[in-house]
């Protein structure tokens, strides 16, 4: 078996503490030497050999990778930071608020001469891989139809979440990177060349909306954070080759449950996936997954694993990729084209009077 990797785990909040820090404890390939977090009482929590405030005070020769999983304004400045001191780095989505923030991220990468690796789970999903093994016999594809609706599900941990300046947008920065982080795997790398979006936000402030599961364990719900940020966007967005993405993410809704549905229209044929991405205890009870062709619909056995499993199936995946010398640029560079497309869906809601107040990443990055 190969060495561990001696892993820095950046941010103790929720996903550091529930997402992260018990999968890689249960990892063969990962052994935590070290946690940073500015809270006295999380670092202790943690256990870790090294517990330090802030990662100017982490030393780069103990740590092979560090796993950045603090509030989304300082996942880039963060990453830079360790970067730019040699240390590879997996960041959590989203990994850059903005164009700028990715082209920092790309010259601390040059400047170190360490790789930063790119977190977004959805693609290691096994229902996800099996809609891609499908799409791949429905011949040219010519739209994809990308949606996650929760009935509820607005988060409110810490509060800062939903607030524009800390968090860079609402549901469509947080639930819609996951989705378009589906369209490379089906369609190979893009550029959009049309795009338009609106955005909403009926849900966002109501305290009966919140993102139940977050509070499971976790003590007494505290109060709901006034936001600033859509609960709700909607777009529509063209390739450079002509095909056609349709995205709807929201936070909440009128639904029952929270349902993520994802459709692929080919020359050949359609298959259509839903499921319950993430975390919420209000899912679809099992993932689908059918193909239509010429008037015929059949079922695709989907293989059933449990929730939050593919978070695991990616720290599978980081060792080689972090020992691939053609890995260098190309984690942040499908960032900056994600990016890219949330600031002119962004843009193209604030430019046609769509809610201008709710506009969150790309703020003031005209495109």
């Amino acid at each position: 078996m190969s060495a561990r990797l001696r892993v820095a785990l950046v941010g103790l909040g929720w996903a550091g503490r529930r997402i992260w820090l018990p999968r890689l404890h249960e990892h063969e390939r990962y052994t935590v030497t070290a946690v940073v977090d500015p809270d006295a009482d999380a670092r202790a929590a943690a256990g870790a050999p090294v517990a330090v405030a802030s990662v100017e005070d982490l030393d780069p020769a103990l740590v092979d990778l560090a796993v950045v999983a603090v509030p989304n304004h300082l996942h880039s400045p963060v990453a830079a930071r360790l970067l730019a001191r040699g240390v590879p780095v997996f960041v959590e989505k989203p990994v850059c608020l903005s164009v700028a923030e990715a082209d920092r991220l790309a010259a601390a990468e040059r400047e170190g001469g360490a790789v930063l690796l790119a977190g977004s789970a959805a693609r290691y999903r096994a229902d996800v891989q099996a809609l891609l093994g499908l799409a791949a016999e429905l011949g040219p594809i010519r739209h994809v139809d990308l949606s996650w609706v929760r009935a509820h599900g607005v988060p409110a941990a810490g509060g800062w979440f939903v607030r524009r300046e800390q968090a860079g947008g609402g549901a469509l920065l947080d639930l819609g990177w996951h989705l378009l982080d589906t369209v490379e795997p089906l369609l190979g790398p893009v550029v959009f060349d049309q795009v338009v979006g609106t955005v909403s936000a009926d849900f966002v402030n109501d305290h009966s909306r919140r993102a139940r599961w977050k509070d499971v364990g976790d003590g007494a719900p505290g109060p709901l954070a006034a936001g600033d940020v859509e609960d709700t966007a909607r777009g529509f967005l063209v390739t450079d080759r002509g095909v056609s993405v349709a995205l709807r993410t929201s936070w909440a809704s009128h639904e029952a449950r929270d349902v993520t549905a994802i459709t692929v229209e080919g020359g050949a044929g359609t298959a259509a996936l839903r499921c319950t991405f993430g975390f919420s205890t209000n899912r679809q009870e099992s993932s689908t997954l059918v193909r239509t062709g010429r008037g015929v619909t059949r079922a695709v056995p989907v293989p059933g694993e449990p929730v939050g499993a593919e978070y695991s199936r990616q720290l599978d995946e980081l060792p080689g990729l972090l020992a691939d010398p053609a890995r260098g640029g190309a984690a942040i560079g499908r960032a900056r084209e994600m990016i890219a497309a949330i600031e002119r869906l962004y843009d193209s809601a604030r430019s046609a009077g769509r809610a201008p107040e709710l506009a969150g990443a790309g703020a003031g990055h005209g495109r």
